[in-house]
């Protein structure tokens, strides 16, 4: 039975806009891609010494189990030229797994939902934007709440819609 995924993308290397366009196009072999937001510039946050970002999310339904998916996103990035040299460093893209349907778990490989987007402002707002009424099954918020829990400050990654 497929699930519906939520997934957030960025980029801060070479074309950025570029770069999310064509991981939605290769993240559509692994589902059928459901909705897709619009773009956010964003300033980066921990490593701040690099250029802005460009982040966005999507929804992916897909008949693949939670750890396929991540193990698909992966190698999506690698396929993408991805290098993971610097933790929060610049990358040409980033493609990290929020939800996956209900599924709450924790193992070594995935931590299911996403331990840090409730704030992440740059991760919420593009989500919120297609799919603000998903409830976050472990704390019973929607996104949409949960971007209005977020300051919204450069500091935090709050950006500008494109």
């Amino acid at each position: 039975m497929p699930e519906v995924a939520a997934i957030a993308l960025g980029s801060n290397m070479g074309d950025r806009e570029g770069n999310l366009f064509d991981a939605v196009a290769r993240l559509g072999a692994l589902g059928v891609v459901r909705a897709v937001s619009s773009f956010y510039d964003t300033a980066p946050v921990g490593y701040v010494d690099q250029p802005r970002f460009l982040n966005g999310a999507l929804l992916l339904e897909t008949s693949l189990g939670p750890v396929e998916l991540l193990r698909g996103l992966l190698e999506v990035e690698l396929a993408m030229g991805r290098e993971r040299m610097i933790d929060k460093g610049p990358r040409v893209i980033d493609v990290d797994l929020l939800f996956y349907g209900g599924v709450v778990m924790a193992t070594e490989e995935l931590t299911l939902p996403h331990p840090a987007m409730g704030e992440r402002r740059f991760v919420l707002e593009p989500l919120a934007e297609i799919a603000g009424e998903m409830v976050h099954p472990v704390v019973g918020v929607s996104v949409g709440e949960m971007l209005k829990a977020v300051v919204s400050c450069e500091s935090v990654g709050s950006g500008s819609k494109l």
